[in-house]
């Protein structure tokens, strides 16, 4: 019984249902086969009667044959031979019959082999007393009859056909008997298997019902506490979407918003790309211009070193005409002193001299403007050689300069390189700002139409609970109902 109440609803169906489709099943085929049995034992009982016919025939034939043979003895008359004749016509066929229908009992074939002799026999006899009737006379046929070899002849063939119908008597009289006893059998496995039949499925019913109905009744009284569980889930669940379904139009309206931010967004990111784009081109053309500068900041380098170095060559150059005025100096010092001494020889040579006075004076004089024309020239070659310092000190001053205007320039370039690197990558960043606004604008919109889809929902959820809520009621009430059906007194 443990067992029986642990077993689900269609298990123990299935167990009632197929022990009562087992119980008839079975009386089914005990009646199908006592049915059949009955069938071919009317077959076999029909089979005997007619073998009985066929050996009665035999005998009715023979003896056809035995009258028609008298009444032609007595009378001579042929018209007493038709019953001879037709019985010679037929006893042979129903001897075949009879061996065809006896084919099956090998006793029977016996016995028809045994009665053939007997048969043979005595028609033999029939027709030599016949013969005799008709060629030598009635006395001549007597004699043959009253040796009663014809007699012994019909007396074995009755004695076989006897036995022969006997044993079809006994074979009828077993076939009945085992006609009666599987009727019998019929009947009593129709009447007790009935009755276990409807034993077992009205008690399977009963346990069914039974067990059904304290099951029913424990899961109506579950459906009745779940229902009402449910109905307050229901209530909390219809108050949540409501709920839902207005924070998901806040949330529409926010994302909304957001894609109006984010489309404007997505046009500032294009500006800044343009513009950023326009810069990296002013950056690369500054920096092209930058290396021209530089390149022309090297070349004047060059050419200061140059005047650095034609400088430096034009003070020795002063210096050189500086020693060579020295030697002119001093020339003309020489020259004055030896003017001077000729001036003195030339006085005192007298007349004679005063030629040489004029040519010494004139030396003298000479002496004196190279004298005076070297100092100016010292004095203008120490104004160049000042100027040349002067000049060399400044070149050099401008040298300095420009080295420190093209180291700057050189850090100029680098950092309008790094500008330009810079600009390439704020470019790069722009774009890939522009393109990730623009996704997330695309995004954005997506968010929007499933936050539509998300309130719609939330709206077919409010609905749906709804109707939840009424179903739960349903529910509440057809398991009142179910439970006043199976249980009445538990259903109050």
């Amino acid at each position: 019984m443990t067992m029986f109440s642990n077993w689900t609803v269609n298990r123990r169906l299935i167990a009632g249902f197929g022990l009562s489709a087992f119980t008839l099943l079975v009386i089914a085929i005990v009646s199908y086969r006592n049915a059949y049995l009955l069938i071919e034992n009317d077959a076999w009982v029909a089979h005997t009667h007619q073998v009985r016919f066929e050996l009665a025939d035999l005998v009715s034939e023979l003896k056809d044959a035995e009258t028609g043979q008298r009444g032609y003895l007595l009378t001579g008359d042929d018209n007493y031979l038709e019953p001879y004749k037709a019985a010679l016509a037929s006893i042979q066929t129903t001897f075949n019959d009879l061996r065809k229908l006896t084919a099956d009992n090998p006793d029977q074939q016996r016995r028809l082999s045994a009665l053939s002799q007997p048969i043979d026999s005595k028609l033999a006899e029939l027709k030599q007393t016949i013969d005799l009737r008709r060629t030598q006379g009635l006395d001549a046929a007597l004699k043959v009859v009253q040796s009663n070899t014809g007699k012994a002849y019909m007396d074995e063939a009755r004695r076989i056909i006897g036995d022969a119908d006997q044993e079809e008597r006994d074979l009828l009289k077993k076939r009945t008997d085992e006609a009666r006893a599987s009727a019998d059998m019929t009947q009593a496995v129709t009447l007790w298997g009935g009755l276990i039949g409807t034993l077992a499925v009205a008690v399977i019913g009963w346990l069914i019902t039974r067990s059904l109905s304290q099951q029913i009744g424990s899961a109506v009284g579950q459906v009745r506490s779940s229902s009402t569980e449910l109905q307050s889930a229901a209530n909390q669940q219809a108050s949540g979407a409501k709920e839902q379904a207005t924070a998901m139009a806040e949330i529409s309206t926010t994302i909304s918003e957001l894609l109006a931010s984010s489309r404007q967004i997505a046009e500032s990111a294009q500006r800044v790309a343009h513009n950023a784009e326009e810069t990296a081109n002013a950056a690369r053309s500054g920096h092209s211009t930058v290396d021209m500068t530089q390149d022309s900041i090297s070349s004047i380098r060059r050419q200061v070193d140059q005047i650095v170095s034609h400088m430096l060559e034009l003070g020795k150059k002063s210096q050189e005409i500086g020693a060579v005025l020295d030697i002119v100096s001093e020339l003309a010092e020489q020259t004055n002193i030896l003017a001077i001494n000729a001036t003195i020889e030339a006085a005192g040579a007298g007349e004679a001299g005063k030629r040489f006075a004029v040519v010494a004076e004139e030396i003298r004089n000479l002496a004196d403007r190279v004298g005076g024309s070297t100092k100016e020239v010292r004095t203008l070659i120490e104004d160049v050689r000042s100027a040349v310092n002067t000049t060399v000190m400044a070149t050099e001053t401008g040298s300095k300069a420009v080295d420190a205007g093209s180291r700057q320039f050189g850090d100029l370039a680098s950092a309008f390189k790094q500008i330009v690197n810079l600009v390439s990558t704020t470019t790069e960043a722009a774009r890939e700002i522009e393109l990730s606004t623009k996704q997330q604008s695309t995004a954005v919109e997506q968010v929007n139409v499933a936050v539509a889809n998300v309130t719609q929902a939330s709206m077919e959820t409010e609905t749906s609970a709804g109707q939840t809520l009424q179903t739960v009621s349903q529910m509440a009430t057809l398991s009142r109902d179910l439970l006043r059906i199976i249980t009445p007194h538990m259903a109050a």
